[in-house]
C-alpha cells in the first residue's frame, strides 16, 4: 500500500538546478541562461515540501550576479517589504559555481540522486516508490536532487551520480515527455514527499 511522508517526519533533502554540464537539443554540451520563473517557482514548491536548499548551478559568473541582484531584492530591498512571503521561500537559494563545489559544502557527502526525462540504456533507474520508501526510512539523509536545464544533464555526471530516478510518465497516448523543468521539480516533490 502506498503511503507518503508522515506529517511531523523532516526529510533532509536538497535541490539542485544545473545549468552546466548540459546538454542542448543538438547533443552539443552548453550552458543554459538562468530565468526569472525558475528562480522563484522553483524556491517556492522547495518552500511548500521542506526542502532545505535549492542551488543554483552555473560556471558563468555574469549569470551567478543576475540572480544576486534578484535575490537581494525580495531578501532586503524593496520586494522584501512588498511580499514578504516571496523573500521567505528565496531564503533558501543559494549558489555555486559548479557541482563539485556544492557537494564540497554539505557536512557529509550527500546521496545525489539525477532526474532525466530521456532513455540512458545501461543505467538503473530507481522509481519515485523506492526512493520515497527510502527517504522514509533514512530521513537524515541527506539527499541531494539534480535537475538539469537544457536537454537535461550529460551523460557524465548522470554516471557519478548514487542514483537515477525514474521519468514523469503522464497517460498521454503519444508518450509525450517535455516538461519545463520547474514543472518537474515540483511533480518530483510532490511524489517523493507529499503527505497524504
Amino acid at each position: 500500500m502506498e503511503r507518503g511522508v508522515p506529517h511531523e517526519q523532516q526529510i533532509n533533502v536538497s535541490v539542485a538546478l544545473i545549468h552546466w554540464p548540459v546538454r542542448d537539443k543538438t547533443g552539443k554540451v552548453i550552458a543554459t541562461n538562468v530565468t526569472n520563473f525558475d528562480i522563484h517557482d522553483i524556491a517556492r514548491v522547495s518552500c511548500t515540501y521542506g526542502v532545505n536548499k535549492y542551488f543554483i548551478v552555473h560556471r558563468q559568473r555574469e549569470q551567478l550576479m543576475f540572480v544576486s541582484r534578484i535575490l537581494n531584492h525580495w531578501r532586503v530591498g524593496y520586494g522584501s517589504r512588498f511580499n514578504a512571503s516571496r523573500g521567505r521561500a528565496l531564503e533558501r537559494v543559494e549558489l555555486c559555481e559548479t557541482l563539485e563545489d556544492l557537494i564540497a559544502g554539505f557536512s557529509e557527502p550527500p546521496i545525489v540522486v539525477a532526474t532525466a526525462a530521456r532513455d540512458y540504456p545501461g543505467l538503473t533507474r530507481v522509481s519515485f516508490r523506492e526512493l520515497r520508501e527510502e527517504m522514509i526510512s533514512r530521513p537524515q539523509g541527506p539527499y541531494l536532487l539534480l535537475f538539469g536545464t537544457g536537454y537535461g544533464l550529460t551523460e557524465d555526471l548522470l554516471e557519478r551520480c548514487d542514483r537515477l530516478l525514474e521519468p514523469i510518465r503522464g497517460p498521454s497516448l503519444d508518450k509525450f515527455r517535455h516538461l519545463s523543468v520547474r514543472s518537474a521539480v515540483s511533480i518530483c516533490l510532490d511524489r517523493l514527499l507529499a503527505t497524504w
